[in-house]
């Protein structure tokens, strides 16, 4: 569905830590916006194989905003820019200027009366263009431009992935009302469900049945040893694993004694909230 009209133009500062990780400020109306124009550069690569392309990446590389705003004033232009607002309250620009990267917020009315949201994540502008002309017969409003170089932020999101972009149309199915509401309070953080998987799970050398996989839950094992080392490992940095053999907390990489005939190990992963519980039944003969 078309959009036919821009407003709401926002944009936050951005904190970087040791290794580049972004943290962002409280958004900030920049200006009232009359266009935006964005344009994306990508990075291509095929492979060819049997005469024929076997494989096509396309992955983003960069991108181009252009502004239409009405004014963007000294301070924000000192903000985006690197321009200094000197004692008197005059802009200065020099050629060594360079602005902090910051995020870019906006909404496009659509013509259901519907709004589209976006943010984009690293935004780094230049300084914004002058457009001047000689008042003649008729009256021409001129406005400045400001154009911003547009690159996916450092900090990944739950996917270990670096976003650039989000966006949300207002009334979709499955999006809350609170997304929309509080879309200028805060940044956009992509949403994940957290990863509750178990990378590894042993019972020493003996075979799961069936062969371990992070998906199934329910495992058995057959062993005619007195003990065997009981070992999980998740695979979230973030998730915390808890084994219970017999209902008795174990510590991963120990030696589990067995009694004779069924023995439970229960496995849980933790991690926020949310949490799996992975079961193997251990019989020994």
């Amino acid at each position: 569905m078309a959009t036919i009209g821009l407003d709401k133009l926002y944009y936050a500062p951005i904190t970087e830590d040791a290794v580049g990780e972004e943290t962002y400020g409280t958004p900030v109306q920049l200006a009232k916006a009359i266009s935006a124009d964005l344009s994306v550069e990508l990075a291509e690569a095929t492979l060819y194989a049997d005469d024929g392309a076997a494989e096509v990446i396309k992955e983003f590389k960069s991108g181009t905003l252009s502004l239409g705003i009405d004014d963007i004033g000294a301070d924000k232009a000192s903000v985006l820019t690197g321009a200094v607002v000197d004692q008197n309250h005059v802009l200065v620009s020099a050629t060594e200027d360079g602005g902090q990267p910051v995020a870019i917020g906006f909404r496009a009315k659509k013509s259901n009366g519907k709004y589209k949201y976006y943010w984009l994540y690293r935004v780094k502008f230049g300084i914004p263009a002058t457009n001047l002309a000689t008042k003649g017969d008729s009256i021409t409003f001129n406005t400045p431009t400001i154009e911003g170089t547009v690159l996916c932020r450092n900090k990944a999101d739950g996917n270990g992935k670096h976003p650039w972009k989000a966006e949300v149309t207002e009334g979709e199915t499955g999006v809350p009302a609170s997304v929309i509401s509080g879309w200028y309070s805060a940044v956009y953080e992509p949403q994940h469900s957290a990863n509750c998987n178990l990378a590894t799970l042993s019972i020493g050398n003996v075979p799961l049945n069936p062969v371990f996989n992070a998906a199934v839950t329910e495992y058995t094992a057959n062993t005619s040893n007195a003990t065997n080392t009981v070992s999980a490992t998740a695979v979230s940095a973030d998730a915390t694993v808890t084994i219970k053999v017999n209902g008795t907390t174990h510590t991963s990489g120990q030696a589990a004694t067995w009694n004779s005939g069924t023995n439970t190990v229960q496995v849980t992963v933790t991690n926020g909230t949310a949490s799996k519980v992975y079961t193997v039944t251990v019989t020994k003969s």
